[in-house]
């Protein structure tokens, strides 16, 4: 198994988004995120306008909102919803 590079957090909210989210794509958006532990900035992620530290990947039609903290290395994901609302 890899050596986990950075510790990721899962937020409150995020949590909650994962629960709503539909069975066949919660176990892809899981395995995403804990890909991140070891690759914080995969390829097809962006970093958000307007923020030096959060970023997004994209799982079909749902997108992760995450920061990453270099520094102290963990990634902290706050928001887990359909392309549609998550911006909101």
């Amino acid at each position: 198994m890899p050596k986990l590079e950075y510790e990721v957090l899962i937020e409150r909210a995020a949590e909650k988004d994962l629960r709503k989210l539909p069975e066949e794509i919660h176990s892809r958006v899981i395995e995403s995120i804990l890909r991140l532990a070891t690759n914080p900035r995969p390829p097809g992620s962006k970093k958000l306008a307007g923020s030096t530290t959060d970023w997004r990947i994209r799982i079909g039609d749902y997108r992760v909102l995450y920061d990453i903290a270099d520094k102290v290395r963990i990634v902290r994901v706050y928001r887990v919803r359909h392309r549609r609302d998550v911006y909101k």
